[in-house]
């Protein structure tokens, strides 16, 4: 089955925020210090991802460029006027949560090598093991994650299968059609963009600057285009 591994991933992204869910009531004092712990790790995980980058200017170019992109569409804003609509059907008490939950759990399950290769590895050889090591790592954070953040993180699930699923469905096509050199490129420029959003997620939950990290979303579409551009200009010219 191509798509148990993107399955068995959103699943236990549900399970682990359900439990966490459960776990959220803790003492405000403890939650602090958590929501501290998550933080830092966070923006090391996100300058792990940066530093991956072959090329920074690529980098440069894809947050530049995306953020004046997610300025003009005003994502941030259309993303909290969602999140609040959602909370108002749902009954949540802490507005604001489940747009900051979503978009950070959606940042840190998506965007990475694992998603990837994990998901062309299900499609082309039917192997779901990098899957269900990612899945039960998305868990344990999506446990962690909803403690602090509330329920928007287990809405995360949806993009993480729509995007693996995508990706496993289609994978004997892109394994023929995408050179491996391009892959290869695509998905260091890739992590090396999303890494610098997840340190500004970072940032965030520390509490000691407010960026609008979904307006900086574009910037993934865009590095995937300077990506292509580039190799195929190196290519013939």
């Amino acid at each position: 089955m191509v798509l148990l591994g993107t399955l068995v991933n959103g699943l236990c992204i549900i399970v682990g925020s359900l439990i966490g869910r459960f776990l959220s009531r803790i003492p405000d004092k403890m939650k602090s210090t958590v929501m501290q712990g998550i933080s830092l790790v966070v923006m090391v995980l996100g300058l792990q991802m940066g530093f991956k980058s072959g090329n920074f200017l690529i980098v440069i170019l894809s947050i530049v460029i995306g953020a004046v992109l997610g300025e003009w569409w005003e994502l941030d804003g259309k993303l909290n006027s969602l999140g609040l609509w959602v909370e108002s059907k749902m009954g949540a008490s802490h507005k604001g949560n489940i747009s900051q939950g979503f978009v950070t759990a959606t940042l840190i399950f998506v965007i990475g090598a694992m998603a990837i290769i994990g998901a062309l590895d299900s499609g082309i050889r039917g192997d779901h093991q990098v899957l269900f090591t990612k899945a039960v790592i998305d868990g344990f954070t999506a446990l962690i994650l909803t403690t602090t953040l509330g329920i928007g993180v287990l809405l995360s699930f949806v993009p993480v299968v729509l995007y693996q699923g995508l990706i496993a469905i289609f994978a004997t096509q892109i394994d023929r059609i995408v050179p491996n050199e391009l892959m290869d490129m695509f998905i260091n420029e890739i992590t090396a963009t999303g890494g610098i959003m997840i340190f500004a997620i970072g940032l965030n939950l520390s509490g000691m600057i407010k960026i609008r990290v979904a307006n900086l979303l574009p910037g993934i579409l865009v590095c995937a285009l300077i990506v292509t551009g580039l190799y195929f200009y190196h290519q013939y010219m």
